[in-house]
């Protein structure tokens, strides 16, 4: 943002929004490098939902402390700040407040392009806010994987595209997106959790040597993201990854190394979902700078 009166008085609003946690810095003239998804250009950081509603994949008092924190007038404010960044779509699940928190941020003039997380019937969704794009929630694709019923899921992505929107799949398994590509499915895009945390009790007794982990739902194996990455570099559809973090399992020393080689193992028209939860520090911030940094050398 300009270092005008204007600029100051837009960045102190969003500090006061932020009362009992870190106040953000004024925003900056830094932008999110974009790129092109289906007819738009948006910025190739796209803002996650999971904190906002307490899905902090780590642990049930990590959980409780983002509901807490994430209030109606929080999650506007983050969405509000990311677009100042250029960070200009969102992953958007329909459950619990999701819908009236968005709906806040449209009366606020905010507007964000919407990458939805398809849970149930897409219809409802698609003519509520008319997304972009709708995709096959990844636990639910992989459960389908795990029983056989891919089928359900291709039928899914009938429907939604039916509806006029972009359509693509999520899963935590790369085998599932090669099974997609191979067999010419009707998808725009692919978004992959870059940790395989969907594996069974069997298969993690094989990647474990017979033993298993408390959690392991949320067990985040380093030897996964190669896997996932290499399966984007090599389909020419648009992908996303996310969990680059292994949901805030890697340390501060560590983030700009994850972020570095998550950007320089995807292709130029993939984009990364990220969780922003500012309450100790400005992530928002942090997070575009980085980015922008890493793509642009600024």
């Amino acid at each position: 943002m300009p270092n005008t009166r204007r600029g100051f008085l837009q960045s102190a609003a969003l500090a006061a929004g932020f009362a009992g946690s870190a106040a953000p810095q004024p925003a900056s003239p830094v932008q999110v490098p974009k790129m092109k998804f289906g007819a738009v250009e948006i910025g190739r950081l796209v803002a996650g939902v999971n904190p906002f509603y307490g899905f902090s994949h780590f642990n049930n008092t990590l959980s409780g402390v983002m509901r807490d924190y994430f209030t109606p007038e929080r999650v506007c404010e983050v969405l509000h700040q990311c677009a100042s960044f250029g960070i200009n779509a969102y992953n958007y699940v329909a459950m619990g407040r999701a819908q009236p928190d968005y709906e806040k941020l449209l009366a606020e003039g905010g507007k964000m392009h919407l990458i939805v997380q398809g849970i149930g019937d897409p219809t409802p969704v698609y003519k509520l806010f008319k997304p972009l794009a709708i995709y096959h929630h990844g636990e639910r694709t992989d459960k389908a994987w795990q029983n056989g019923q891919m089928d359900s899921v291709k039928e899914w992505c009938k429907q939604a595209r039916d509806l006029g929107t972009m359509v693509g799949v999520g899963t935590h398994k790369p085998e599932v997106l090669a099974y997609v590509e191979d067999h010419g499915w009707d998808v725009d895009f692919y978004a992959g959790c870059i940790y395989n945390r969907t594996r069974t009790t069997d298969e993690w007794k094989q990647v474990l040597n017979n033993e298993l982990v408390e959690m392991q739902g949320d067990c985040y194996l380093r030897s996964d993201p190669p896997r996932m990455y290499r399966f984007m570099r090599q389909t020419k559809k648009p992908c996303f990854a996310f969990k680059i973090l292994a949901a805030g399992r890697i340390d501060d020393a560590g983030v700009e190394q994850a972020f570095r080689t998550a950007f320089e193992s995807i292709k130029p028209n993939d984009g990364v979902f990220i969780g922003l939860f500012p309450k100790v520090k400005d992530q928002v911030r942090e997070n575009a700078e980085r980015v922008t940094r890493i793509l642009v050398g600024a």
